[in-house]
């Protein structure tokens, strides 16, 4: 778009990236500088020494945990001018906003705890008097681009889910996991609730959030299918069928499937399966290099093999997938703005079929409640700045 710029990127070995520095400030006619998050992290340090004209954050939600090195880093990079680019502005809690904001003008929203104190716990407790008092502050800074109003030619996009009941052993299992994990936090309430009256106040001894995390995954993977948690199991998982006959719909009418899952041991389930019925597929994960995607993307959308398979989290952004016009998603996540993320490497500039999604849900289960969570996740971000996000995760209650 501006081939008059010199652009460097500043990547390599430490020896290379100090040589791109030095040539760049002290040789001069290099106009525009670029790095990764991690690199800059890296080189904080080095970074800081120099006075940029202005610094743009690409994939901007990188920084919404205020507390990472990498935040850290990002805010010591001196700058006239700061933009920052995002299509999750805040993805789980209003703190990301603000650590967004914090980088961009610092002080403005003030400090995070004045600014919980003023914003976040009346938003959260649906205050709507508030989330317009924080929506009038930000609105003269924030450029938003509806994809609807930009791409005027994108085909639509049709969102449905697919209720799909467990079997009965796979039911009794879920059912005995979960109420072993409500046994677990009931108890622990009792005793809580015992101490707090012999010594007059409330202990701080809740089930960590890191446990509780672990037992709700587990219960996500058995309503996914029992084999990812118990070796020995032998019954079926309905979840997988439902999955094959939306697959075997698109390949009827000529159309290609992309299929996300949070647990890339389920894209193992699914490989195998596929192989089983002599369906061709290609897969990306986290394991995947970074080459070997843009060969995968490439050929995928070049030819006839009618399934990919996507780790939610290393295929969620960057992959332009728009061979594809079904998207499946095996398993919901918490956070709704990254399901719709991935939704879009096929909903995106260059598909010119209609994109169906399916969420397949299995009844009865977390997952259920899950969707309910990023309805209201969407609803928070809705009445901060109108995108589509919100607060989960990181605030789950007890209950």
């Amino acid at each position: 778009f501006a081939p008059e710029l010199d652009v460097r990127a500043v990547a390599g070995t430490k020896r290379e990236r100090v040589q791109s520095r030095r040539e760049a400030f002290e040789g001069g006619g290099c106009d525009v500088l670029v790095t990764s998050y991690d690199l800059l992290r890296i080189d904080a340090a080095a970074w800081a020494e120099h006075e940029l004209f202005c610094c743009v954050l690409d994939e901007a939600q990188y920084i919404k945990n205020p507390a990472t090195l990498t935040t850290r880093a990002v805010k010591r990079v001196r700058a006239r001018h700061r933009f920052a680019l995002t299509g999750t502005p805040m993805e789980n809690r209003l703190s990301e906003l603000w650590s967004i904001f914090d980088f961009l003008m610092p002080g403005f929203l003030g400090s995070y705890e004045r600014f919980r104190e003023r914003y976040e716990l009346g938003i959260i407790g649906e205050d709507e008097e508030t989330a317009a008092r924080l929506r009038a502050l930000i609105e003269p800074f924030v450029l938003r681009r509806r994809k609807a109003d930009v791409l005027t030619d994108l085909p639509a996009k049709f969102e449905s889910i697919r209720y799909v009941p467990l079997d009965r052993e796979q039911r009794r299992l879920y059912d005995g996991a979960e109420q072993r994990l409500r046994e677990d936090l009931n108890a622990q309430k009792r005793q809580n609730a015992s101490r707090a009256n012999r010594r007059g106040h409330i202990p701080d001894a809740e089930k960590s959030a890191v446990e509780v995390l672990a037992e709700l995954t587990r219960l996500r993977q058995i309503a996914l299918d029992p084999a990812l948690v118990f070796e020995n199991y032998k019954g079926g998982a309905e979840k997988l069928g439902a999955i094959m006959e939306l697959v075997d719909e698109a390949m009827e009418v000529g159309r290609k499937v992309l299929i996300f899952s949070q647990f890339t041991s389920y894209l193992d389930v699914l490989a195998a399966e596929l192989d089983r019925r002599g369906i061709g597929h290609f897969a990306i994960t986290g394991a995947t290099p970074k080459r070997e995607r843009v060969r995968l993307v490439n050929e995928f959308n070049g030819d006839e093999t009618p399934v990919f398979l996507v780790s939610l989290k290393a295929g969620g952004t960057g992959l332009n997938l728009t061979g594809a016009s079904v998207v499946v998603h095996a398993d919901p996540w918490w956070n709704a703005a990254a399901t719709d993320q991935a939704t879009d490497r096929a909903h995106r500039i260059g598909q010119n079929r209609e994109v169906d999604v399916y969420k397949v849900v299995a009844k009865g289960t977390i997952e259920e409640r899950i969707v309910a969570l990023q309805q209201a996740k969407r609803d928070l971000a809705d009445s901060v700045i109108a995108a589509t996000a919100g607060e989960a995760l990181a605030g789950l209650t007890r209950e």
